[in-house]
């Protein structure tokens, strides 16, 4: 190769370079505060949004609204002929559980929380499931891809997943979907039911 296509091609993998490097600047920021102010391609921002935790998809979004403050709201867990149900209330006056686990969205931001709820394997415990049962987690949304989604053993039994109620040492946000939802580690954070309705054990 000539000198001048040497240079020709190490110029474009500088350029490359180069390049990756500054768009990776541009969108850290929704994933690192230190980094926020050079945020301007990412669509979220470090520490943004309510209780200081970005949103993907707003209850205005997902339509959950009106049913997700219904004070005759109730979480449905069942296997078979099994079923139990709790009112928000009924939730919090269970055993709490605190974990610190991250949300990493597939938009490519992640952020560390502190989540306080109910363990799924409590729950699953109260309507006899087998500690190899997998569970279907429904959402309020009336639509939508992850209106619905499976959950394995693996996480539905891990001491960590839980029912959240509070995110940061508070009622979780409408937004972050009150009045319960699944905070598992090791999961994508559109897999992290929001606005809960049914947890339906699959055998």
């Amino acid at each position: 190769m000539s000198d001048s296509g040497k240079t020709t091609r190490r110029g474009l993998l500088i350029g490359i370079g180069a390049t990756a490097a500054t768009l990776i600047a541009l969108t850290a920021g929704q994933s690192f505060g230190v980094l926020s102010s050079l945020n301007l391609f990412a669509p979220r921002r470090h520490g943004g949004g309510p209780q200081g935790l970005p949103v993907t998809r707003t209850a205005e979004q997902a339509k959950v609204a009106p049913t997700a403050l219904d004070p005759s709201w109730r979480l449905r867990v069942i296997d078979g002929p099994s079923a139990h149900e709790y009112s928000r209330e009924q939730l919090l006056g269970l055993e709490q559980t605190d974990a610190e686990l991250p949300i990493a969205c597939v938009e490519g931001w992640s952020t560390d929380a502190s989540w306080c709820g109910v363990r799924l394997h409590d729950l699953l415990t109260a309507v006899r499931a087998p500690a190899d049962a997998a569970v279907r987690l429904t959402s309020l949304e009336p639509k939508g891809h992850y209106r619905t989604t499976t959950m394995g053993p693996e996480f539905a039994h891990d001491p960590r997943t839980l029912v959240a109620l509070e995110v940061n040492g508070e009622p979780l946000d409408l937004d972050h979907g009150y009045p319960a939802r699944i905070i598992a580690p090791g999961r994508p954070g559109v897999l992290q039911t929001k606005w809960l309705s049914t947890i339906e054990v699959i055998r």
